[in-house]
């Protein structure tokens, strides 16, 4: 398992410079960075939001449309500051979340002096005896225990940011406690709750499109995906296929097979398909109008989200936890993300989306769409890494508003230049090293590639 605070640094940095990009792309205005927030809240223009996302907002979290474009607004604005207020807090931060319809951001930090940064920053502050390193630590020895063997009667384990705890759902007090010791985690910073959830994976009917795999069943199509420059694909759920398995599209014709799969552990996939199979940046919206992607911007705690599947269609909820555990009868799943959209069978690999922006891929979950129900899904970004791809997002991302940081002034060199278009898989140098170019855009001061990780890849 990755050092987990290796893996925050990294994202941190990422996502701080990523959001601003996003912020661009999906209509919005906004910093991604931990100064002042912005005079007025941040507008979602009214063609970029699928008119199918607005009608679930609004059946599932009663959200009219004026209500759910202000909500994402401030969802999408709340994800880049506390981005940024992750990287400037460093090793006290402790979490963030957004709470309301207005998507209200708070984020929590161990050391009081912080708070005035983050009041300026324009989140509330909340001071917290552990920080959010410490705590994934403890998750961190539960996870490594139960690779080694799946606890009994345990389904979810994951940080509670706002409770600034790490929570164990089991059936039964003692089964937690007899997970807890055999992690050697210690008690002192676990909640035990009761729980009645049996989560498993929702593959187990046939197919968001909907795809078919050789050995029967149906999954549902996560994201468009290309490898290379020249492979198209998509993003999907692990336990939908194994590495081979053929599959069959919504039409049933031929249309891949898959060359990843990671189940359990992970539950991410990726499958490459044939020629006559065009990649699109759009995730379907029953009905209502597909939805357009535009970026991968990771959502907050409290953030809306809404899930496309071919067996339930459109249904929306909140991220309830990041980085949860979840047990499945085949095994440990850790990394997902906890939400309280709905889903069943045949979902499986469908897209997670927030506004406009990519989420990840549905894993599992427990209940249904008649009653309610607990989901997980696979953050898409860790599946990208893995397996070297890169999303295929519409209008080419160019980024139009500047970073806030001053653009450097002496330049290290290279073939990389200001106000040259540069075309997806172009390639540059820059201070030594090589890029690829990941989304097609003219080059701004001070977007060099080593700033700028949603438009270069380091090779």
């Amino acid at each position: 398992m990755e050092n987990t605070k290796l893996r925050r640094r990294v994202l941190a940095t990422a996502t701080a410079t990523v959001a601003v990009g996003a912020l661009a792309l999906a209509g919005l205005t906004g910093v991604a960075s931990a100064g002042p927030p912005a005079a007025t809240t941040p507008a979602v223009s009214a063609d970029s939001l699928s008119p199918g996302l607005l009608a679930a907002l609004e059946r599932d979290l009663g959200l009219d449309a004026d209500a759910a474009k202000s909500r994402i607004a401030a969802e999408y604005r709340a994800a880049a500051i506390a981005a940024g207020l992750e990287k400037s807090l460093g090793t006290s931060f402790a979490g963030a979340r957004v709470s309301g319809d207005k998507a209200d951001l708070t984020v929590s930090t161990t050391d009081a002096s912080e708070a005035a940064l983050i009041t300026k920053a324009g989140a509330r502050a909340e001071v917290v005896g552990h920080s959010l390193d410490r705590l994934e630590a403890v998750k961190d020895a539960l996870d490594k225990a139960a690779l080694s063997k799946a606890p009994k009667n345990v389904p979810v384990w994951y940080v509670d940011v706002a409770a600034n705890r790490v929570v164990v759902n089991a059936a039964s007090t003692s089964a937690a406690e007899a997970f807890v010791k055999a992690a050697g985690a210690g008690d002192q910073l676990v909640t035990v709750a009761r729980s009645t959830e049996q989560p498993r994976a929702l593959a187990d009917i046939r197919g968001g499109d909907a795809y078919y795999m050789g050995g029967g069943g149906r999954c549902s199509v996560g994201f468009s995906v290309t490898r290379g420059g020249t492979q198209n694909g998509f993003v999907t759920a692990g336990h939908c296929g194994r590495v081979g398995t053929t599959t069959n599209g919504v039409n049933q014709q031929a249309q891949g097979s898959f060359q990843g799969s990671t189940f359990p552990g992970r539950d991410y996939a990726w499958v490459a398909t044939n020629a006559n199979w065009v990649p699109k940046p759009l995730v379907n919206g029953y009905g209502r109008g597909d939805v357009t992607v535009t970026g991968s911007t990771p959502s907050v705690v409290g953030a809306s989200v809404c899930r496309s599947g071919s067996t339930t269609g459109w249904h929306c909820g909140t991220i309830q936890q990041l980085n949860t555990s979840v047990t499945y009868p085949e095994g440990t799943i850790s990394g997902v993300t906890r939400t309280s959209v709905c889903a069943e069978p045949g979902d499986s690999g469908g897209a997670y989306i927030s506004g406009s922006q990519a989420q990840g891929v549905t894993s599992g979950g427990s209940g249904n769409c008649s009653s309610g129900g607990t989901t997980y899904f696979q953050p898409l970004l860790p599946a990208l890494q893995a397996y070297g791809l890169t999303l295929v997002t519409s209008g080419g991302g160019n980024p139009t508003t500047p970073p806030t940081t001053p653009p450097p002034t002496d330049q290290p060199g290279g073939t990389w230049a200001a106000g040259t278009t540069y075309a997806v898989g172009a390639t540059v140098t820059y201070g030594g090293a090589t890029y690829r170019c990941l989304q097609g855009h003219t080059a701004q001061a001070g977007w060099t590639p080593a700033a700028v990780p949603a438009l270069w890849q380091r090779i």
